[in-house]
């Protein structure tokens, strides 16, 4: 009872102390500051200059305030402006112009301290208005110190322009301080042609002139102005300083520059500028840009101050150069230099836990995220933590942080949206999507996340809807958005339409390439696929890993193994890309598929890096086309080991067991699979007709148009029966009577859609079909013959390629 009561009063003494403590600070600095005498005849007075120098916080100025009134000094222009000073660099603008209004006889130097207060608060739009007021009623003459801060305070380019006219009109555009000011205006608007003619035409250039040219370039990413200004800078024999250096160095990583870049690290060194913290932060990021880590671990080191920025600069160095373990490492030795993260480290460390994969640690991320409270103080907290979750395929954890943010901006929706897109569930992006609209407007990155998931459902029209919406605009031709729409159309079988857009956007690197190929490669056209290989190197654009992926799939998909080779071997010899998992996979795959298998299991033997799961799934896969029971069950013996919780696998295995009759072995796969709490992934075919995505499952029979369906169905069953079809029903996975058996294939989930098309759409119209499985032997024989009764091309995109029936005719040649 005792040391609860003291407790009480202890915490009521502690809360009252920095304020006594302050107080009488305060006291003791003017108590001291009367001990000294001015004159000779003992008049003692305080030493305001003393008093305003400590004065670091709001209490405390309003203290001071007091004392100088008291003291009769609050009509001094000096003494006021002083004040309204004090108050800004304390962030109450409200007491600065409250004290400002009390000056009976303002001066410029006063006006001046209240349009600086305005925007050192970042109160803008009143540091303009109070500048207008000057201007306009004061009857007193700018000078050149009243420019700098107003003109960093506007907010449009007409507000610049008119203070840019009273530059001109009171005879202060030949100021090095006040053009430099204007400068730094124009390229803020992107005005760069009028900041350009202003520079040129200075007759003296300072310091800081140069420097806001070249870092107006550089903020408006024209990385050649900006080293031209930099060289004629250098020819002038004018010295680069760290602001220089710092402006400079992002440059030379957006030109892939290096040489330059380590030029002004030599420079920086040979100056002594090296040692400049933020020197220091810019040498760190440029390295990192190059995946120069070691050089940007030697820039730390050497460093003798860090700060929070530079260990946020070496952890994102690691993190983005795929080093997460490394960053992970240097989170930990920056805690305990006793530094605390803040926000940009949170984006770094869900980013390496992202990458590693690790469930656990992000739960704790999301909890140091949540006992600091950022997510309600800060939206970009709240969208790391969202995309974290996104990647570790969390979804239900990520949008549950989403709705429980405060503020939610065009990047939290983007995050969401992707992360739905990555995971598979393109039905959740398109509806997050639809509920954005009507909250916020998209912009590029919107556009870039929900094409692709129109293309994994095969959403056509919705597709063609934001290709309108983006060609209003003219964003249709930005590169990364113009690519995800050729991506679209080549997914959702419109081949043509996407090989217009590819020639309609900029074609200078890889990314819209690679969509093409790839896109031709899925559709069966490896040719049509090396074709625009050629040209692309005609075109002299770099290709990079995911180009030879393409390329080694289309040559996979259409048994073209002398081409495979080929392009590996260029991929290697002539452009230094050393292979990663994919491209063995590809190869295996490609092997394997035209019957190689022997060859396939020797090429997996002699790699230089250990196989993964895809390596020996595409031998396993190889292994089930052409019944290869014994190599299966090495390869699948292999898979477990490295990816035990994959069913696929599990299923593949089982398949071929089925094939050839061996159910004691269909039974073991699936009672180990069953064991370890795996569940096979239900196979789904949708079909768009009407406007409207309609999705089927396997023997589904909760359609509307259920009855019709299989109406239609059994009337095509009989039609394909009189033209010679015979079911395989090696391709039903049971051991169920023939019968059971032939309705087991008549209600796979890509017959159900077929048959949904037919009743729904004109007569001889194409049907378009998405499998996110592989389509079945059984239903690609079915298609055939029903592709021929109805006239209908049947295109069917499953979860390898795409398959165009036409005529009883199949594009894939029956190679797939």
């Amino acid at each position: 009872m005792f040391r609860l009561v003291s407790t009480y009063r202890s915490r009521h003494v502690s809360e009252s102390l920095p304020l006594f403590q302050a107080r009488r600070t305060l006291f003791s600095t003017s108590v001291n500051a009367l001990q000294r005498t001015s004159d000779e005849g003992g008049d003692k007075r305080i030493d305001f200059d003393r008093l305003f120098k400590s004065c670091n916080r709001l209490h405390l100025a309003k203290l001071l305030h007091a004392l100088v009134v008291v003291a009769g000094k609050a009509r001094s222009i000096f003494f006021s402006a002083k004040l309204v000073n004090v108050y800004a660099y304390l962030g109450d603008v409200s007491f600065s112009r409250r004290t400002f209004d009390q000056i009976p006889n303002k001066d410029v130097y006063t006006w001046n301290s209240m349009v600086s207060a305005y925007v050192r608060t970042g109160h803008f739009r009143e540091a303009v208005d109070c500048f207008y007021q000057f201007f306009l009623t004061s009857g007193l003459r700018p000078d050149f110190y009243t420019f700098a801060p107003v003109l960093k305070a506007c907010k449009n380019p007409l507000d610049g322009m008119r203070i840019h006219c009273l530059v001109l009109k009171l005879g202060f555009e030949w100021d090095v301080f006040v053009t430099a000011s204007l400068v730094h205006m124009y390229t803020r608007f992107r005005a760069l042609g009028n900041a350009r003619k202003l520079f040129d035409d200075m007759p003296v250039r300072d310091m800081g002139s140069w420097n806001a040219m070249i870092s107006g370039y550089c903020q408006n990413s024209n990385a050649a102005e900006a080293l031209d200004v930099l060289n004629e800078m250098r020819s002038e024999g004018v010295l680069m300083d760290p602001v220089t250096i710092v402006s400079i160095l992002p440059i030379c990583a957006q030109l892939d520059d290096i040489l330059n870049g380590m030029s002004i690290h030599v420079y920086s060194i040979k100056r002594g500028l090296e040692y400049d913290l933020f020197v220091s932060n810019a040498l760190i990021n440029m390295y990192a840009k190059f995946g120069e880590l070691a050089n940007a671990q030697k820039v730390l080191d050497n460093m003798v101050v860090r700060d929070v920025v530079s260990w946020n600069s070496i952890i994102a160095a690691y993190e983005q150069n795929d080093d997460p373990n490394r960053a992970l490492a240097l989170f930990y030795d920056m805690q305990l230099t006793g530094i605390s993260p803040d926000y940009l480290t949170l984006v770094s460390v869900t980013s390496i836990v992202a990458q590693l994969g690790d469930s656990w640690n992000g739960k704790s991320v999301h909890g140091f995220v949540m006992r600091r409270g950022w997510i309600l103080k800060d939206v970009i907290s709240g969208n790391s933590v969202v995309d974290m979750y996104s990647k570790l395929g969390d979804m239900s954890s990520a949008r549950a942080v989403f709705e429980a943010l405060p503020v939610k901006d065009v990047v939290s929706w983007n995050t969401l949206i992707t992360g739905y897109t990555q995971n598979g569930l393109a039905s959740e992006a398109i509806e997050v999507f639809d509920m954005m609209q009507k909250e916020i407007a998209p912009n590029q990155a919107t556009w870039v996340s929900i094409l692709p998931a129109y293309s994994n459902i095969g959403a056509l029209r919705q597709g063609m809807r934001v290709h309108g919406l983006l060609v209003k605009s003219s964003l249709y031709l930005d590169i990364f958005v113009g690519t995800c729409l050729i991506d679209m159309y080549g997914k959702c079988g419109k081949l043509d339409d996407a090989m217009s857009l590819f020639y309609e956007v900029p074609k200078m690197t890889s990314v819209p390439w690679n969509a093409v190929i790839s896109c031709h490669g899925i559709h069966g056209h490896a040719e049509k696929a090396l074709k625009l290989f050629r040209e692309m190197r005609e075109e002299r654009v770099k290709p990079d890993h995911v180009t030879f992926v393409s390329l080694l799939s289309a040559c996979s998909h259409s048994g073209l193994v002398e081409a495979g080779q080929w392009c590996f071997n260029v991929m290697r010899e002539e452009y230094g890309i050393e292979p990663i998992l994919k491209h063995y996979g590809c190869m295996v795959d490609m092997f394997g598929r035209a019957g190689h298998l022997e060859k396939a299991y020797n090429f997996i033997k002699d790699m230089p890096v250990k196989p993964d799961a895809s390596v020996w799934g595409a031998l396993l896969g190889a292994c089930r086309i052409h019944g290869n029971i014994d190599l299966g069950a090495f390869a699948s013996e292999r898979l477990f080991e490295v990816d035990s919780e994959n069913v696929g696998y599990y299923v593949l295995m089982s398949n071929i067991y089925a094939n050839i009759g061996k159910w004691e072995g269909v039974d073991k796969v699936r009672t180990l699979a069953r064991d370890m709490g795996l569940r096979k992934t239900p196979g789904w075919s949708s079909i768009e007709a009407n406007n409207k995505v309609d999705v089927f499952y396997t023997g589904n029979q909760s359609h509307p148009k259920c009855e019709e369906i299989y109406k239609e169905l059994r009337n095509l069953n009989a039609k394909m029966k009189s033209l010679g079809h015979v079911p395989d029903y090696s391709f039903v996975l049971q051991d169920v009577e023939e019968d059971e058996k032939e309705h087991i294939l008549m209600s796979h989930s890509e017959r159900l859609a077929i048959a949904f098309g037919i009743i729904s759409t004109p007569p001889k119209t194409p049907i378009r079909i998405f499998k996110n499985l592989r389509v079945c032997g059984d239903c690609h024989n079915a298609t055939k013959y029903i592709s021929k009764i109805t006239e209908r091309e049947i295109i069917v995109r499953d979860s390898n390629r795409f398959h165009h029936f036409k005529d009883g005719v199949c594009s894939c040649r029956d190679y797939w």
